[in-house]
């Protein structure tokens, strides 16, 4: 269930930002193109349904961020990982860091000064 509203999050981004690329802010965005041929849905109308498309994305996105948050039970879930207690039990030091570490003495060989 989380990996498919996840990726209907996803696809609802992806057409949001669309969405938005297509609209401008000062009224030349995509009623611009349609100018000429505003038998479909006129030049006020498509500016509505930009707006309320985005309107729409938005609030979808929103809830799919809730129903998302809802659906894991658990955010620190437990890997299938094998190998975590291998790797986390070789990170630790084997000798504690308080002790000095001291040179091996070599013997002094009799006859040499």
């Amino acid at each position: 269930m989380y990996l498919v509203l996840l990726i209907i999050a996803i696809v609802v981004c992806a057409l949001l930002v669309l969405m938005v690329l297509i609209q401008n802010p000062k009224g030349g965005g995509l009623s611009s193109n349609f100018s000429s041929s505003s038998q479909l849905m006129g030049v006020q109308k498509t500016g509505d349904f930009l707006e309320k498309g985005t309107w729409f994305l938005a609030i979808t996105l929103m809830v799919l961020a809730l129903a998302i948050n809802v659906t894991v039970k658990n955010g620190t879930e437990k890997s299938a990982d094998p190998y975590k207690e291998q790797r986390e039990h070789a990170s630790k030091p084997l000798a504690p860091a308080s002790t000095p570490m001291s040179l091996p003495v070599t013997p002094a060989t009799p006859g040499k000064k």
